[in-house]
């Protein structure tokens, strides 16, 4: 008689409200509801947001717990990150989690009693040598050493697509234990409206990653307008200003998926993306999709998506005017990216993850290392 399973029913997880991580962790926690497991979120950074905290309390299977710690990529967060540290091994202390869930790299390291999964959202190295086109200055040593050590500390290190594992591979050399798993985002958020004539953007207008700059210098000439949502203000006080792009401020995610629904075109010329949450909501909501050439969106978007260089202002201005004249290549390309985004199911997602949770539990080092999800 073979020995059942363990089913592991409660999950201490890391998150933040500054980015998709916030999205990435009330979607998950929402499809783990009906294979039974509880969620303590113990969120770290800027406060989520009168909105995100009712989002996140609506959820039967979530308890919110937070600190406003500095995150890891943050300027000089040390201090923080050890205090919250601290912090989180009293919450696994009270909450008794069967696995502990870090959507962060750096608390890896610490001397937990579950075993510990971390989670690749994005990496300062990777998005630097992406970015700047050189490896990260020295300044940011100390956040390689403890990154590579909260690596090195975990059961378990998960990626949202190959991509992002090989950059992870490529600065912080041999994981042992790894997976790739696909996100994944509810089709029912993001209805299909009468699609209206101008181009979409989402993101942080000050993040370089996104390159939503590469849309100002077209936008004025382009035939139809571009709507550019989100923040463009810094973590450090910078901001970005735009005169071309009409800038929509940021916004709560119903109104953002209301602009999704309406609108024709979704671009993002991203320089970089580790998987793009922003291009699978636009595409479930019926956007067809121009988007930066880089191996994460190639990755997830396959054939179902115009790709365009991050440095080639005028190859975007040539894929934008070419949907906008074409209205059935733009209805064709739409339909197949919302064909290949139906395919991201939060379910899938959820059942991956559990049965890495059950991997991790049971021990079983021969399971790891297989792709869980395609």
């Amino acid at each position: 008689m073979s020995q059942l399973s363990p089913r592991p029913s409660r999950i201490l997880m890391t998150a933040d409200a500054a980015g998709g991580v916030w999205n990435y962790t009330l979607e998950l926690a929402a499809a783990l509801l009906p294979l039974n497991v509880e969620l303590a979120v113990a969120v770290m950074g800027p406060p989520p947001s009168a909105e995100q905290r009712r989002e996140a309390l609506a959820l039967d299977n979530v308890e919110l717990y937070e600190k406003p710690f500095a995150l890891e990529w943050m300027n000089d967060p040390w201090r923080d990150v050890a205090l919250a540290g601290d912090w989180l091994l009293e919450l696994e202390e009270a909450f008794r989690p069967d696995i502990v869930h870090l959507n962060n790299y750096c608390h890896g390291s610490l001397p937990w009693e579950a075993p510990v999964m971390v989670v690749a959202h994005s990496c300062v190295l990777s998005w630097w040598l992406a970015v700047k086109g050189e490896p990260a200055p020295r300044l940011w040593t100390r956040y390689r050493t403890e990154v590579a050590a909260g690596l090195r500390g975990a059961d378990l290190v998960v990626a949202p697509t190959r991509a992002m594992l090989s950059t992870l591979l490529d600065n912080y050399s041999h994981l042992a234990r790894t997976h790739v798993i696909f996100n994944g985002r509810d089709a029912k958020l993001f209805p299909v409206m009468e699609k209206r004539d101008f181009v979409l953007a989402a993101g942080r207008l000050w993040d370089e990653g996104k390159n939503l700059s590469a849309l100002e210098p077209i936008a004025a000439q382009l035939p139809w307008p571009i709507f550019v949502a989100g923040p463009a203000s810094s973590p450090d006080g910078k901001s970005t200003e735009f005169t071309h792009v009409d800038w929509l401020g940021p916004m709560a995610q119903p109104d953002l998926a209301n602009w999704m629904g309406l609108a024709s075109i979704y671009a993002l010329p991203a320089r970089y993306e580790p998987f793009g949450l922003g291009p699978l909501e636009a595409a479930l909501a019926g956007c067809a999709l121009v988007l930066g050439d880089i191996p994460s969106l190639r990755e997830v978007w396959e054939d179902t998506a115009l790709f365009v260089s991050p440095d080639d202002p005028e190859a975007l201005d040539h894929a934008l005017r070419t949907l906008i004249a074409n209205p059935d290549q733009r209805k064709a390309l739409a339909s197949a990216s919302r064909r290949r985004a139906l395919e991201f199911t939060p379910a899938k997602m959820a059942q991956s993850y559990f049965s890495a949770y059950q991997q991790m539990m049971a021990r079983q080092p021969h399971a790891i290392g297989a792709r869980l999800f395609e």
